[in-house]
Parts: structure tokens; sequence; C-alpha cells
């Protein structure tokens, strides 16, 4: 298979999945319905573009046809600085966002009047859309900086990435344009393994599904509070010691949903209860360990002494936090 060939199938093997996410997007019904179509047109704004460049370089296409995939550039823009008022700043869309979208409405509807031909003002139209695109990245960006600590942290990321890699291809058109990159086909095939990247997130119901906790309202300050009292509890009581220690008794405990107990804690620490509570008994187990007491005691007595109910779990999450055996971890202790 020659070097052409191959560009030309993964070029495509691209466009195709972008489509399919299309229109996966535009009939999902779960989920905040004007996020997915919304999500869908920026996407399809960057199949059009991108579609053009793969057509380009292997069909001679006619000024009106180039201008018709530049017009999915003036697509994208509008589109993720709106996916990312919905996503992060929980506007609800309305007739008043379409306007944003005129300049492209109006693109593509005199396309065949635009000047495409290498011209001046062919030059100037060029890097007047993707000025457009610009200012809309930047945008972008800001209410992602204003918004990141308000929203769970798996939301933000997912548009931190959508946002950079839109500005990825971005700079790289730009960077043809001012003779930086001169293969030209490059950004076809760097959106395909974006496309690809986003389909694995969407397999892992990482981006497209945004996690469970995808409707609750608890922002940064309420999810921090929770947590400076859940830490209290811990320390005062030593609660994690008890075998039978359970989400709900937690939860009622701080006066809590377990709902709220478990998102304040996925969002705040990174991880899950049982997680959190193993850390904490980890943590005493290490102290237990370097007790002189505790030199000749069996591990199987460190563990239940420290809330685990069995010891294999606790080697497990022993060994996951410090990368050493209980065992191990004692031995090298005292051997100091």
């Amino acid at each position: 298979m020659s070097k052409e060939v191959l560009i030309l199938v993964l070029s495509s093997l691209g466009l195709c999945q972008a489509l399919f996410l299309c229109v996966y997007l535009f009939t999902l019904k779960k989920g905040e319905r004007s996020a997915n179509i919304l999500l869908a047109l920026v996407i399809l704004g960057l199949t059009i573009r991108i579609g053009k460049s793969v057509l380009n370089v292997y069909l001679d296409l006619e000024p009106w046809q180039r201008n018709l995939g530049l017009s999915g550039v003036l697509l994208t823009g509008p589109s993720l600085w709106l996916y990312g008022k919905v996503l992060l700043a929980g506007e609800k869309w309305n007739s008043k966002h379409l306007k944003h979208f005129f300049v492209f409405a109006l693109f593509a509807l005199f396309s065949g009047w635009i000047p495409n031909n290498g011209s001046l003002i062919g030059v100037v139209v060029y890097c007047s859309i993707f000025a457009h695109l610009a200012l809309y990245l930047f945008l972008s960006f800001r209410i992602f900086a204003n918004h990141q600590k308000q929203v769970h942290p798996q939301k933000a990321n997912w548009y931190r990435n959508l946002v950079v890699g839109v500005a990825f291809l971005w700079s790289y058109y730009m960077g043809h344009l001012s003779g930086i990159f001169s293969f030209y086909i490059g950004g076809a095939l760097s959106f395909s393994l974006l496309i690809y990247i986003f389909s694995f997130l969407f397999l892992q119901k990482h981006a497209f599904q945004l996690g469970k906790y995808n409707a609750s309202k608890l922002d940064s300050n309420a999810s921090e509070e929770i947590m400076k009292n859940l830490k209290a509890l811990f320390q005062r009581e030593e609660v994690y010691l008890e075998s039978t220690l359970s989400l709900e008794n937690v939860a009622k405990e701080l006066k809590v949903t377990p709902r709220i107990l478990s998102q304040a804690i996925n969002q705040t620490e990174q991880t899950n209860f049982s997680g959190f509570v193993n850390h904490y008994r980890i943590e005493k187990a290490k102290n237990l360990l370097q007790q002189p007491k505790y030199q000749k005691e069996k591990i199987a007595s460190v563990a239940f002494d420290c809330g685990f109910g069995n010891v294999t779990s606790f080697n497990l999450a022993f060994k996951a936090q410090t990368k050493k055996t209980p065992s191990q971890y004692r031995n090298a202790f005292f051997k100091n």
C-alpha cells in the first residue's frame, strides 16, 4: 500500500467515525439535549472543514466547494463556545443564541460568490475565517477558566480537552498558512487521531455521559465543607476502624444524602468512598506496623485492628498505597 493511499484511508476513517458521532449525538435522548446537539455541531463543523482538506488533495474542487468546506470553521467556533455555556455555566439554549451562527449561514449561502482562487481577497477571507475561530476559542477558554471549579472535574476536563483539540487543529492550519508546516494533509490525520481519542472517551463513558453526577448542582465550596466535616469525624472518632462502616451510615452522621457525600469525595479527593476510607486505614496500619509491640504480631491482626474484613483486601490496599506488602513495610522499618 502506497503512502498516499494509507493517508487517504486513515483520513477517511476519521471522517467516518466523526460522522457516526454526529449522528449519535443528534439522536441521543439522554442527558442535556441542547448540549448533545451543540457538541454534534462542533464535530460536524470540523468534519466539514477536514473533509474539504482531504478532497482538495485528491480532487480538483471548485471555489464554491472549497468555500463550503471553510464554512465548517465558522460553525465550529460558536458551537464550541455555546456548548461550554450550556455544559459548564448551566445556561439554557434559547433563540437568541442563533445569532452566533449568522456568519456561518451567510458564508455558506454566498459561497459561490466569495473569492477562493489564491487572490489577496481570498487570503484575507481565509484569515478572517480562522480569526473568527480564534475569537471563539478565546471565549471558550474563558468559559472553562471561570467555571472549572464550579462543576464536576470530569465535566471540566472533558471540555478543556475538547477546546485544546480544536485549538491544536487551528494552530496546525495557521502553521501551514505561514509556511511552518508543509504537510497539508497532516491536519486531516491529526483530526482522525483526535476523533479516535474522543471515541475512546465515549466508549469509556467519561465524556459524553459525563458520569453519574452529571445532573448534580453540588459546587466546589459545598464539597469542601462536606469533606472538612468528614475528615473531622474520621480524626475525632476514627470511625474508619469499624469493619461494617458504610457510606449510608457516614452520610447519616453528617446529615447529607449518600449521593451527595459520594460526589463530594469523588469531586474533592478524586476517589470513591471505599478508597477514601482505605487511605485512613492504611495510614493507621503504617503507624501500628512501626510500633515495637506489633513487630511480631500477625498481619491478620493488624488488618482487623485497622477495620479490614480480611487479610487479602488489606494486603492489596496496602501495596497499592505504599508499593510494599505490610510485611515488607514492617521489615524495612525495623531494619532501619
